[in-house]
């Protein structure tokens, strides 16, 4: 489909208005809102591409060592410590994918790939090792009134004594939003169910990107009065969805994780789409836009272009990320 057929099709959506859009969301909403929740946190089977492909079968096999854990609880507690990122070290000296502490790696880290060496830096092991321990804590808070799971991430953040001492998650704020956030970043690494909830933002998302039509792309623009408005592709769906109050990461790759993962068949107005160079891994998503209906999206797409409608379907299409509040407070600040 050429990009002339898809100023066409653009035009007669913008001729539409924002009332039509408006319709479309909220009569989406009616119709779906009530049919089935969203992802439940925890699922057993992670989403396409969620995991990069270097990690996805360890996060797979490991993510099932006990009951109180999932591939998508680990993929979650992963992220949020490292972004991926083998080789990060903390202030803390927290060590690789897992942020192992080295004392606490001298008693807790296994041999996962069986090559004879425990290696902290080294996601064969880190990863494996991960999953370990926090089976070991959810035996150690088994008996702990309360989510075994929310527990056994607790025990992680606080140390077990001081979940049994409170009887369950203790009033520490840190620990009570370390176990919101892993539990609700784990959507974003869950395969979502037949249905997912639209949201209520969507709209107003796609409204603000109405308004950038034709306006000039810039690398880096995230709407600046000194940028004279313009945007790249992350810029524009940062601003859009920030216009509706929920906060997202700067780049794609980290905006893909902002909520559960619709099908194609299941894409609704409001849904960001993502494009990558790799179909197996999210980290190399190259590009983004906002899902308006009939298979289009309003992107922001190249220098020498301008925030237009183009058709989703093409061959590096990687998939879609509804965005919900919980999905994008979860996030790390830095990955």
């Amino acid at each position: 489909m050429t990009v002339r057929k898809g100023w066409i099709v653009g035009g007669a959506l913008v001729g539409g208005g924002l009332a039509f859009v408006m319709l479309l969301v909220v009569g989406v909403y009616l119709v779906a809102g009530n049919l089935v929740g969203g992802m439940v946190a925890g699922g057993r089977a992670l989403a396409k591409g969620a995991v990069p492909a270097a990690y996805q079968q360890l996060v797979q096999k490991w993510g099932n060592l006990c009951p109180a854990l999932s591939p998508a609880l680990l993929a979650a507690q992963l992220y949020q410590e490292s972004g991926w990122n083998p080789r990060v070290v903390s202030p803390a000296d927290a060590r690789g994918i897992a942020q192992f502490i080295p004392s606490t790696w001298a008693t807790h880290g296994i041999d996962g790939n069986g090559d004879g060496k425990r290696d902290i830096w080294d996601p064969n092991d880190a990863i494996p090792s991960a999953a370990s321990y926090d089976c070991e804590l959810a035996k150690y808070v088994k008996d702990v009134p309360g989510n075994v799971s929310d527990n056994m991430l607790a025990a992680y953040n606080a140390g077990a004594y001081r979940v049994i001492q409170a009887g369950g998650v203790p009033a520490i704020s840190e620990t009570r939003n370390y176990v919101q956030r892993i539990r609700s970043l784990a959507e974003s690494f869950a395969a979502p169910p037949t249905r997912l909830d639209p949201t209520r933002q969507a709209a107003g998302a796609i409204d603000f990107a109405q308004k950038k039509l034709g306006t000039p792309y810039l690398w880096g623009g995230e709407g600046t009065a000194a940028q004279g408005g313009r945007f790249d592709c992350s810029g524009l769906t940062q601003a859009a969805y920030r216009s509706v109050g929920i906060p997202l990461p700067r780049v794609a790759n980290d905006q893909y994780n902002a909520g559960p993962h619709p099908s194609r068949s299941q894409l609704l107005p409001g849904d960001l789409v993502f494009f990558s160079h790799d179909p197996n891994d999210s980290r190399a998503i190259h590009h983004v836009g906002i899902y308006v209906g009939g298979g289009y999206m309003i992107d922001a797409p190249r220098t020498g272009a301008v925030i237009r409608f183009d058709p989703i379907d093409g061959a590096d299409y990687f998939g879609a990320t509804r965005v919900t509040e919980d999905g994008a407070k979860a996030l790390p600040t830095s990955v």
